[in-house]
């Protein structure tokens, strides 16, 4: 059987108050275009479909219809809850979409209620897949409690409580069938893409490979925003996201995987790019160079380290030649030295003279902020 695994979508993301869903909307109209081009049997969407736990109704409209077009000519599609994921709102959408096909798991689910899924791919093979989605530090000890059916010990760590809950979700795996866990969370191993949420990223949030049986043909993980393959006993792959979610993951590559997987043979896997997100470059220069490099850089989102003085509106200056500048920084080379206190004290000159002081001290000398410093001064003290 083939699948595409994908994860971390993020919809509803905004970069610096600018809204991405036309980004968005083009990135998962080629994913469903992927996976009918490649037919593939399943599609496995590890985590964060949202950037938010209140994904807004626009984000959720565009999932949603997402999600059923996957589903077309029979494709098995599964959809798990990542950090970002609300696992409630998750459930809420679980016996809707279970109807049209599409298997949510927001919360941990024991193996015989959901937690494993059993079925016939359509290329014909039996299929076993264990599905985690993320838990935090409080809801892996409740998960335990449920597997147990009664109080555990709340001293193990998280790893070893990860590792017993995917051994019970993967008990079912046999020689015969296609093995398949898929999950949310980090290995140590694994190399941050940039954009994920660091409190849910630490130390104490990892678990080991070795969490994996050798019986799993592989292991389809979302968290990572860098596409990459874990070293473990089994193929262990971070699909990375379809879009670069922030200025941290501008050299990552956006993109899903196809995965092939036979009964008793491991997963072999091919790495497919997306073209249709935006890209997100750093660059400096002064106006004059920015100007130059402006064709170039048509369509990509930008964080800028200008080198010139500061001066009013330079800014705006910069995102006239560079539209789709976010960020904009003046190079330190360039930046005023901290204004210092004239000997004898202030407190014989008035607001005027220390704001003119201030901005000749610090380079941003500009009669027109003078002037307007001044009216505000005789409004306000008027």
């Amino acid at each position: 059987m083939k699948i595409l695994h994908t994860a971390d979508w993020h919809v509803g993301k905004v970069l610096k108050g600018r809204s991405r869903i036309d980004e968005h909307r083009a990135v998962l109209r080629e994913l469903v275009e992927l996976a009918r081009q490649e037919d593939v049997d399943a599609v496995v969407v590890a985590g964060d479909l949202f950037d938010t736990s209140a994904p807004t109704p626009e984000a959720q409209s565009l999932v949603l219809p997402t999600l059923m077009r996957l589903r077309e000519d029979g494709r098995d599609v599964v959809v798990l809850a990542g950090n970002h994921d609300n696992p409630h709102l998750l459930e809420v959408y679980r016996p809707v979409l279970g109807a049209l096909g599409i298997h949510v798991v927001g919360a941990f689910r024991r193996p015989d209620q959901g937690g494993t899924l059993a079925f016939r791919a359509r290329s014909g093979e039996d299929v076993r897949l264990a599905v985690l989605p993320f838990l935090s530090h409080r809801y892996v000890v409740r998960a335990a409690d449920v597997l147990a059916g009664g109080a555990t010990d709340h001293n193990r760590d998280y790893a070893a409580r990860i590792g017993q809950l995917i051994g019970a979700l993967t008990g079912s795996f046999a020689a015969g069938t296609v093995n398949i866990v898929t999950t949310h969370g980090t290995l140590p191993s694994g190399t941050f893409g940039g954009g994920e949420r660091e409190a849910q990223s630490i130390f104490s949030y990892y678990f080991e490979a070795t969490a994996f049986p050798a019986s799993t043909q592989y292991a389809a993980l979302g968290h990572l925003h860098r596409r990459q393959r874990i070293p473990g006993p089994c193929p262990i792959w971070y699909s990375g996201s379809p879009i670069a979610v922030d200025f941290g993951e501008e050299r990552n590559t956006p993109g899903a995987l196809l995965v092939n997987i036979e009964p008793g043979r491991p997963a072999v896997v091919r790495e497919a790019a997306i073209r249709s997100a935006r890209a997100m470059a750093t660059v400096k220069g002064t106006l004059g160079e920015l100007e130059a490099m402006a064709a170039d850089l048509a369509g990509t989102w930008l964080r800028v380290v200008v080198a010139e003085k500061p001066r009013p509106g330079l800014a705006e200056t910069v995102r006239r030649v560079l539209p789709g500048a976010l960020d904009v920084t003046v190079d330190e080379r360039f930046r005023p030295a901290r204004a210092t206190r004239a000997p004898g004290g202030s407190a014989a000159r008035g607001p005027m003279e220390l704001f003119h002081d201030y901005l000749t001290a610090t380079g941003r000398g500009d009669e027109q902020v003078e002037k307007l410093f001044h009216r505000l001064y005789d409004e306000v003290s008027g």
